[in-house]
C-alpha cells in the first residue's frame, strides 16, 4: 500500500488485506449491532425514567406525551420502511440503478434512525414505567401514550434496520 501522496508505503495501512481487521478492509461500514441499540435504549430508559422525578424536584409539571409526537414516530417509521422497500427493489432489480451517493445517504439515514429510535424507545418506555403506581388520574393517560410512543419508536428502529439491510449490494453469488 502506498502513501496517499505517492511517497512510498503508508504506515497507517496494513500490507496484508486480511491483517488485524479480519477479512474486511479497514474503513468498511458494518451493520448496526445489537449492542449499540441496547446500550442506547438503556440510556434512554434511564433518562425517561428520571424525567418525572426531575420535573417534580424542580417544581415543573410532568411532561405530556402529545398525539403529534406519537403520530410523527409512526409516520417516520412508515417513510423509512417505504424507503427500505424502494431501495431493496432497486438494488435487487438493477445493481447500477442506485447511485453510490444515494446508497450512502440512505445508509447514514438508516444508521441514525436506528440509534435515535432506540434512544426514543427507551426514553418513552422509561417514562411509562415512571407512571406506574402514580395516584394522579392523568398518569394513566401519560402511561398509555408513552407506551404507544415507545412502540412507534420500536417500529422506527425496525424500519431503519430494514433500510440498512436494503442498502447492501448483493454479491456475485446472490
Amino acid at each position: 500500500m502506498t502513501h496517499p501522496a505517492g511517497r512510498g508505503p503508508d504506515p497507517e495501512l496494513p500490507d496484508d488485506p486480511d491483517g488485524p481487521h479480519g477479512a474486511e478492509p479497514p474503513g468498511r461500514l458494518r451493520p448496526t449491532g445489537p449492542e449499540v441499540l441496547v446500550t442506547t435504549g438503556v440510556v434512554g430508559l434511564v433518562g425517561g425514567w428520571s424525567v418525572r422525578a426531575l420535573a417534580l424536584r424542580l417544581g415543573y409539571a410532568e411532561p405530556r406525551v402529545g398525539l403529534v409526537s406519537i403520530t410523527l414516530l409512526f409516520f417516520a417509521a412508515a417513510v423509512i420502511a417505504g424507503s427500505a422497500y424502494a431501495t431493496r427493489r432497486t438494488v435487487t432489480r438493477d445493481r447500477a440503478a442506485l447511485p453510490p451517493h444515494q446508497a450512502v445517504n440512505r445508509l447514514v439515514l438508516a444508521k441514525a434512525s436506528a440509534v435515535v429510535g432506540a434512544l426514543l424507545a427507551g426514553g418513552f418506555a422509561g417514562y411509562a414505567v415512571a407512571q406506574l403506581g402514580v395516584g394522579d388520574p392523568a398518569a394513566m393517560t401519560r402511561l398509555w401514550r408513552s407506551a404507544i410512543a415507545a412502540l412507534g419508536a420500536v417500529a422506527l428502529v425496525a424500519a431503519a434496520l430494514r433500510l440498512e439491510h436494503a442498502c447492501r449490494v448483493p454479491g456475485a453469488d446472490d
